[in-house]
């Protein structure tokens, strides 16, 4: 049990590496050089036609340089489910590193080639990498994980993508590669874990479930089993995964299709998972709207008005990406013993509270009130605790639990394009809410985190320790009390219109 153990972890590790780890690192690594890249645009402008850019002008370019790379994770999230057919989830993170090298020489010769289009370009296919990978990386690992070890493995996805935020943030500073004369190195350090993923997961097993109800081959997916159980293969574990393809098969079959594997738009049309794709796209959407990233961004200033010396300031933002680093692994701990529904509705209970307290610190605030922007960092502490501690991760393990096989990449597909979408939203209109609403800038927020907690405690069941057939169970009874309430309400409403 114990060499099982290892070689799922060294798996997790390896495929993490290169997958969620590079959304968290390449979503902090680009902070530090902001004012560099802004010069660098404006002097290429110079030099090209004689003249320079204005301030907002170089504001434009640069929003289009960090939002191109929520438009690449759109796009991957899009190419992620046909790449998991096609290849594996294996192959497909291994494939997904070729964006990120093509990227990482783009903005080693962006200099010498005098072009910013070329950093541009990069972080679109960086947001290629990271949309891929935020897709696959869960499913592969919610495939390869035994039942009890489900939940767990699944939310290292959220520890590894802190974690890359918070090594971003350390490598960042000006000790190390946020310097004028580094920046390029620091955009393309990302090419050092893709490399260690290129030499490492290849010698790591493919999904199980993949080999056996994708490929049909019985035999492979023994040999991968025995390898992540350290050679003792479950008789319950393997039964139930030749009853899930036996039930892909007849869906095949009744469908006329050769294949099984289900398309967005059929998974849209099945009335039967209207409940799971529902909470799936509100979860996705929520990770993204609740305005965790916006305290990130807000932390620079809130550190300001506390007094903190601005050589100093990024010092203590890393301890923001320190904070979530923290709640995921406390998270990992705690999602086999407190359960997914819990975790995800207590996550964006508590940002939901501390979004109250940090309006009224910062109204309190302007009229001088004592200590506040100490609370204000509190604030900012404890919401990106809350939000490590069950939104997250969680977020990412629902489409592996509650939709079956055949559904999983489309699943996925669709929960991505909702997550990078939001992602894009936000950090467009940020900016504006900002002046909007002023010291209730966050208020927006705060109303995303309340609706998903009703929501998602309204819709979500609890995962944890469950079968597939006994989670999709749960649903079908949710979905028929639906069902059921809607022809009440038309009988009711066709008894009013023609009263006997």
């Amino acid at each position: 049990m114990g060499r099982s153990v290892w070689i799922l972890a060294l798996t997790v590790c390896s495929a993490a590496l290169g997958g969620t780890f590079q959304y968290g690192y390449n979503i902090s690594i680009i902070n530090a050089p902001t004012s560099y890249i802004q010069v660098f645009i404006n002097d290429t402008f110079v030099e090209r036609w004689g003249q320079g850019l204005d301030g907002p002008q170089v504001t434009l370019l640069w929003t289009l340089i960090v939002s191109n790379f929520s438009l690449g994770g759109l796009l991957g999230a899009l190419l992620a489910g046909p790449m998991a057919i096609r290849f594996g989830r294996k192959k497909s993170l291994l494939l997904n590193n070729v964006f990120l090298l093509i990227g990482a020489v783009l903005v080693l010769c962006s200099r010498a080639a005098r072009s910013f289009e070329m950093i541009i370009a990069a972080r679109f296919l960086v947001g290629i990498n990271s949309g891929v990978s935020m897709n696959v990386q869960p499913m592969y690992f919610g495939e390869s994980a035994p039942k009890k070890l489900r939940g767990a493995v699944a939310f290292s996805s959220a520890v590894f993508t802190a974690f890359g935020i918070f090594l971003g943030q350390v490598v960042g500073l000006t000790e190390v590669l946020g310097t004028e004369a580094l920046w390029p190195y620091l955009l393309a350090s990302n090419a050092v874990p893709a490399m260690i993923q290129l030499l490492t997961l290849p010698w790591f097993p493919e999904s199980p479930r993949y080999l056996l109800i994708d490929k049909g081959d019985k035999e492979a997916c023994v040999i991968a089993l025995r390898r992540l159980r350290g050679g003792y293969i479950s008789v319950q574990e393997m039964e139930e995964m030749l009853q899930e393809q036996v039930d892909q098969v007849n869906l095949a079959l009744e469908s006329g299709s050769g294949a099984a594997a289900r398309t967005p738009m059929s998974l849209f049309r099945d009335r039967n998972l209207r409940r799971q794709l529902c909470t799936v796209m509100a979860a996705s959407s929520a990770m993204m709207l609740c305005g965790n990233d916006a305290f990130y961004f807000y932390a620079s200033y809130i550190f300001y008005e506390a007094g903190i010396p601005p050589d100093k300031i990024q010092y203590a933002t890393i301890g923001t990406g320190a904070s979530e680093f923290t709640s995921s692994i406390l998270s990992n701990f705690l999602i086999e013993r407190v359960g997914r529904r819990y975790l995800l509705i207590g996550g964006y209970s508590l940002m939901t509270c501390w979004t109250v307290v940090f309006t009224v610190a910062r109204i309190l605030q302007s009229q001088g009130v004592a200590g506040m922007p100490y609370l204000s960092m509190t604030c900012v502490f404890a919401y990106i605790l809350s939000f490590g501690l069950g939104p997250a991760g969680v977020t990412g393990i629902l489409p592996a639990e509650i939709f079956d096989q055949s559904a999983r990449p489309a699943a996925y597909m669709i929960a991505g394009s909702f997550m990078w979408i939001s992602l894009f939203l936000t950090g467009m209109l940020f900016p504006f809410i900002i002046k909007t609403f002023g010291y209730f800038c966050f208020l927006p927020f705060l109303v995303v985190c309340l609706v998903s907690a009703v929501f998602l405690g309204c819709t979500l069941p609890e995962t944890k320790g469950k079968t597939l057939a006994q989670i999709t169970a749960e649903f079908d009874q949710k979905n028929k009390r639906e069902v059921t309430s809607v022809h009440i309400c038309l009988w009711i409403i066709k008894c009013n219109r023609h009263p006997s």
